[in-house]
């Protein structure tokens, strides 16, 4: 059976040299994340040290209604493991048929015949296996027979310990910078730009926009300072918009960003990420034009001082 998905910088190949790893959902590669890469560089005596994560999530798989929403793409995510520390990413393929696997067959199949495990190190919280019944306790177990030593660490966060749902509870309530607090950098969002109404550019603000993809975690509708960063990686500062843009009675939810002092730009079909650094406003529905234009140059102005312009 197939056990790695092939992803955009992500290793399917077969190892025959023993390795450090670490293994979890890694969902926006929080600071909890970064620093149980780090431990395992530390506990990898020059091995190479490999991130496994999974693809979809297993709650997408065993109860989709409580799957989480996503805080960044696969494709992010693996960008975001190598930049944090990890010399290879491996993505397991989750499926039905891996979600009743015993925990003795995760740590057979995948730590010990698949990676050749050394050293395996994950966060104090981490469970696998059929029903998640596989916790560090038995992972320490198992690796004495397997071969492999374990190290569990604590994601630290003070008193609220870093994690994927701390992240998405401030995203929800719109606390961007307490998100960025426990990410490490802004939270993005992703799309492609594709033609809106073309009323902005008639305001003399055009915006790039981007459907909201609902199966990731958006902030609550409104105005935000922020960055739109293209394929390139240029980043260019922005006023953001979350919503369906009221005033003209919308009804589809966008991510709409004016690029400061930019109307030259075409964007249309570019696949961009959105950093969300702070909150500026609500979202409103004005009576008329003169008001909203009045508004937008305010939050103009209020983005350049959140950002620091």
């Amino acid at each position: 059976m197939t056990i790695w998905r092939d992803f955009p910088g992500a290793s399917t190949t077969a190892r025959d040299e023993p390795a450090a790893v670490t293994v979890g959902n890694f969902d926006g590669v929080h600071r909890g994340h970064q620093h149980v890469i780090k431990r395992t560089r530390e506990l990898s005596r020059g091995l190479p040290v490999i991130a496994v994560t999974f693809e979809p999530h297993p709650l997408a798989v065993v109860a989709p209604d409580h799957a989480p929403k996503r805080l960044a793409t696969t494709e992010r995510r693996v960008e975001l493991l190598l930049a944090a520390g990890a010399d290879e990413v491996r993505i397991l393929d989750f499926t039905r048929d891996m979600a009743a696997w015993t925990p003795q067959e995760f740590v057979d199949r995948v730590l010990r015949d698949e990676l050749q495990a050394s050293v395996v190190a994950v966060g104090d919280n981490f469970r696998f296996g059929h029903r998640a019944t596989g916790d560090t306790a038995f992972l320490r177990h198992a690796g004495e027979q397997a071969g492999f030593t374990v190290d569990a660490l604590h994601l630290d966060g003070g008193a609220e310990p870093y994690s994927s749902t701390l992240v998405r509870a401030h995203v929800a309530a719109g606390r961007m910078r307490d998100a960025a607090e426990v990410l490490g950098r802004p939270h993005e969002v992703y799309g492609v730009v594709r033609k809106g109404d073309q009323r902005g550019r008639e305001l003399g603000f055009p915006t790039a926009n981007v459907p909201v993809d609902e199966a990731y975690a958006v902030p609550p509708d409104g105005v935000y300072a922020g960055w739109v960063v293209r394929s390139d990686g240029q980043r260019l500062p922005a006023a953001i918009s979350v919503g369906t843009n009221p005033t003209f009675d919308g009804v589809e939810r966008r991510v709409e960003s004016y690029v400061l002092d930019r109307t030259d730009l075409d964007l249309y079909g570019e696949a961009i990420r959105i950093e969300l650094v702070d909150g500026i406003r609500g979202m409103v529905k004005y009576d008329g034009i003169d008001p909203l234009i009045a508004q937008m140059n305010d939050d103009v102005v209020r983005t350049r001082e959140l950002l620091g312009l």
